[in-house]
């Protein structure tokens, strides 16, 4: 097969590989993982003050229709297509040519291909999504449209391909050169979606300036319970991100399953251990950011670790993330919803969690880790190098990129709102509409004041 692709041709997908049973997963965690960026939306739409709700709810679901159209013309082909380290080409440009297999999965497919646009697609919508985090009170609304087609096809795209084809250079488990083993192992995006996201919300976030009034002014999120609520669909449509990765109805998608909510319990756990140390309570915002970093810390193990593997990365990387977002006071950098404390580096921790827990008894495709007897030249320390090298790599990558792009959309339009708009609320400075109206209250018996009264008080 690795002959075949690196000639520059392409296979037709063979039907007598199809198998129904990995199809329907697929679709399935497709669904579900697609269900994450509402979701987010009122995680975040919880944690923003009354005034922005809805324009944090629109930026999400409008990444949902900007990266279904951008990943469906060029992005998909360029993440997926072709055999080159750095980029994939134009094969699948326009999903022409849908029924050739994906070249990173060859004779291993067992879905169409069109089940792989649609799973892979609901990753590139809630990467840039996560960076609304960062930016949050302060993104004009034509800037941020123009800054996610924009970063999803020159940001996200490489980084998927480098990381998720088997041809990209942080990947390489097709590469013969490589000997058919993985120079660094992300299982389901920890380097392609959270590290990316939370070093692309740094640098919009310094970009963009603080918002008015803080770090002096608090800031609290107006609703807790949309907090938890989008917390708690995260946590359900995680496992189609984390199990789906699988790609196939089989054991391994039971083990991610299962590590996926091993992790997200025990960082929960480490979170409000960690508040309880340092403020005297456990709070709700705490457990559901506690959770989120779970989910984050295992995304690049899932399928790589055991259960009881799961059980520290998840309590270790909630107990760290919670000290690590009140970095962003001490280096004066606002971070509004703490994308980088919570995606950036838990990402970082899950990643390079990879290199201590990974066991080949899980998945024989990987390396042992530190803590399993790894050795040789892919195993052990050297699997925990290379871990590094992919994070140092995409942070870089991101971080850079990430604020080219924003520079040269700012020579063409203005990317912060005005004081003004900002002190108003964006969601009627921008949308010409508020979330919550309170009126008078009443029953269905409820009678409207005469216009001449109205009149007589103002309104």
């Amino acid at each position: 097969m690795s002959q075949l692709l690196l000639a520059g041709t392409y296979t037709p997908f063979d039907v007598k590989n199809l198998n129904a049973g990995d199809t329907a997963w697929v679709l399935t965690s497709s669904a579900l993982v697609l269900l994450m960026t509402p979701a987010l939306a009122f995680f975040y739409g919880g944690m923003v003050r009354m005034k922005h709700v809805l324009a944090m709810l629109m930026q999400n679901f409008t990444a949902i229709a900007i990266v279904s159209v951008t990943w469906i013309v060029l992005g998909f082909s360029w993440a997926f297509g072709g055999n080159n380290q750095w980029l994939g080409d134009l094969h699948y440009f326009g999903l022409h040519n849908i029924n050739d297999v994906v070249p990173t999965l060859g004779t291993a497919q067992t879905t169409p291909t069109m089940a792989i646009v649609a799973f892979q697609l609901t990753f590139a919508i809630i990467t840039p999504a996560l960076i609304t985090g960062s930016t949050a009170d302060r993104w004009k609304f034509g800037a941020f449209v123009a800054f996610v087609a924009a970063w999803s096809l020159l940001i996200y795209a490489p980084v998927a391909h480098w990381v998720f084809n088997g041809y990209g250079w942080l990947n390489r488990s097709l590469i013969p050169s490589s000997g058919g083993h993985f120079f660094a192992q992300d299982f389901a995006g920890g380097t392609v979606v959270h590290i990316n996201a939370g070093a692309a919300g740094l640098a919009m976030a310094l970009l963009l300036g603080k918002r008015r009034g803080w770090p002096k002014e608090a800031m609290r999120g107006h609703n807790i319970p949309f907090v938890l609520l989008g917390a708690g669909l995260l946590w359900f449509g995680w496992f189609g991100f984390n199990a789906g990765s699988a790609l196939a109805a089989n054991n391994l998608a039971a083990y991610a399953w299962v590590n996926t909510n091993t992790a997200t319990a025990t960082a929960l756990l480490g979170w409000i251990v960690a508040e309880k140390i340092r403020y005297g309570k456990c709070t709700a915002l705490g457990a559901a950011s506690g959770a989120v970093t779970g989910l984050v810390a295992i995304t690049p193990c899932a399928g790589w670790v055991t259960p009881l593997g799961s059980l520290f990365i998840g309590f270790g990387a909630g107990f760290i993330c919670a000290y690590a977002i009140s970095v962003k006071n001490k280096l004066g950098f606002d971070d509004s919803l703490d994308v980088v404390g919570v995606h950036f580096v838990g990402g970082w921790v899950g990643t390079l969690s990879v290199g201590f827990f990974s066991s080949k008894a899980v998945n024989s495709f990987g390396n042992d880790g530190i803590f399993y007897g790894g050795g040789g030249k892919y195993g052990g320390w050297s699997l925990l190098l290379h871990q590094f090298l992919a994070a140092g790599a995409v942070t870089v990558f991101s971080f850079v990129g990430t604020f080219i792009i924003a520079k040269v959309i700012g020579f063409v339009m203005k990317t912060r709102v005005t004081e003004e708009d900002e002190l108003t609320g964006l969601d009627v400075s921008i949308h010409g509409e508020s979330a919550y109206e309170f009126g008078p209250l009443g029953g269905s018996g409820f009678l409207p004041q005469p216009a001449s009264t109205k009149e007589s008080v103002g309104t």
